[in-house]
């Protein structure tokens, strides 16, 4: 089963959370035949490219007990939903400005039972209240991503990490990166992951 390969780089699971991992390819096959939400070419890595590169967060931080995540522009549901599993008590708000791809995402979390994940249809910059962290796989340019998500990080802190934005991103982010005056931290996957596929995988972690 693929999702051996979640386990393999992340040995703590428990029970339920296997079988949580183990549905997901099946239920994103089926919700991706009524609505595309992920690429046709990844559904055949899609434990790799999508929930193991989602986890790739999780290898940055530890959210303790209590830490409220925003996933900006969260498409289907990643990095949103493997990091809901994995941390059940956090809150996690997934949004996304297009309504069908927030549809899958609350089908998915209830056919896994996720009872920490709720996500709506909605533009970031409107979304009400703080969070401890923003988290997002490349939606946008950096700079222009935090003026999006620069009010909504509280300022209160309660994990290893100062609050602030945690953003899968590919690729040099030398001259994307320069206008950004936050300190920031770029963490390569490929210290953590084996496989082509993160060789140039990054979090970028910002910190508010």
């Amino acid at each position: 089963m693929l999702s051996d390969l979640i386990q393999s780089y992340f040995p703590e699971l428990s029970s339920k959370q296997i079988e949580q991992y183990g549905k997901l390819q099946e239920l994103y096959t089926y919700w991706n035949e009524q609505i595309n939400v992920i690429s046709r070419k990844d559904t055949e890595n899609f434990y790799e490219r999508h929930v193991l590169h989602s986890l790739g967060i999780a290898k940055v931080i530890q959210f303790k007990k209590g830490t409220k995540i925003m996933d900006v522009g969260t498409g289907g549901g990643f990095p949103g939903i493997p990091l809901a599993i994995l941390f059940p008590e956090c809150k996690f708000l997934l949004v996304d400005s297009i309504g069908k791809k927030i549809k899958v995402v609350n089908e998915v979390a209830s056919a896994l039972g996720l009872k920490n994940v709720t996500g709506i249809h909605e533009r970031a910059e409107k979304v009400e209240g703080t969070f401890d962290f923003i988290v997002s796989r490349a939606v946008t340019q950096m700079p222009e991503f935090i003026t999006w998500v620069k009010n909504k990080i509280s300022k209160t802190s309660k994990n290893s990490l100062p609050n602030g934005i945690l953003y899968l991103k590919g690729g040099d982010l030398t001259e994307e990166m320069k206008p950004v005056k936050q300190w920031s931290k770029e963490i390569n996957l490929n210290d953590f992951f084996e496989g082509e596929f993160f060789e140039t995988k990054k979090v970028v972690y910002v910190k508010f």
